[in-house]
């Protein structure tokens, strides 16, 4: 399996940002990482590894991404306008410089996937950019900026909580129909540390439902924890039924 190592300052950002690629072929998977996570995680904790058939077949190509949640979703004690504008400039730094970066050709689509906060960033990314992204896979998200804002509300907590932009979306947005042609997979455990996000997963499912927007929202069993065990074969689950 081919693997490339990148280090580039991000003008967004103002400082230098690090990202790994898996791969050389097929569909692009963007992976992020957990809370306060690293480019290196998913590899470190066994999810390339689980896609890496699919990879060396040349099937996908696996592109895994730095945050900064310290700065912003982790720093609750922070300033809340200060810290969404630099999440801000992390989302703009993704869409505007890396993904520009490895994609292959123009107009080439990306899967968004990720577990826990990892999920939540790649449902954010996806139903904020539908034109780059046409599939989901979101393991034990949160989709609410409430998480990491609940004391602090503007207009960008707004734009980065899907459960509150897509259930104010007009039905004639056209990003509607585009969430509509697109692939939306969301899963979540009722198991240990799984309860805020099982509830989370049901309010954004049933706000889906009354848009008429397909999602195939799945509901683990009650011994499906919190954790890399059951989100690796998960992981493989669904980019199996994605890829077939």
């Amino acid at each position: 399996m081919q693997e490339q190592y990148f280090k580039h300052y991000s003008q967004s950002l103002g400082r230098d940002m690090e990202y790994k690629v898996y791969g050389t072929g097929g569909r692009a998977v963007f992976a992020v990482p957990s809370q306060n996570g690293r480019f290196f995680d998913w590899e470190n904790f066994g999810m390339t590894e689980v896609l890496r058939p699919w990879i060396e077949e040349g099937k996908i190509r696996l592109i895994t991404c730095d945050t900064i949640d310290g700065e912003t979703w982790s720093d609750q004690g922070g300033d809340g306008y200060w810290r969404i504008r630099r999440h801000e400039a992390w989302f703009n730094y993704v869409i505007n410089e890396l993904l520009p970066a490895v994609r292959q050709y123009e107009g080439e689509t990306f899967i968004s996937t990720g577990c826990s906060m990892g999920a939540f960033h790649a449902v954010n990314f996806f139903f904020r950019r539908p034109d780059i992204f046409d599939t989901v896979i979101a393991l034990s998200g949160l989709y609410t900026a409430d998480y990491g804002f609940p004391n602090y509300h503007d207009e960008l907590t707004y734009a980065n909580s899907p459960q509150a932009f897509v259930s104010g979306m007009p039905t004639d947005h056209p990003w509607i129909d585009m969430y509509r042609q697109r692939r939306i997979i969301i899963c979540v455990g009722q198991g240990k540390w799984e309860d805020e996000l099982l509830e989370s997963t049901r309010q954004f499912d049933a706000i889906l439902r009354q848009k008429n927007i397909p999602a195939w929202i799945d509901y683990w069993g009650t011994d499906v924890d919190h954790d890399w065990c059951w989100w690796r074969p998960q992981l493989k689950y669904f980019m199996q039924k994605v890829l077939e």
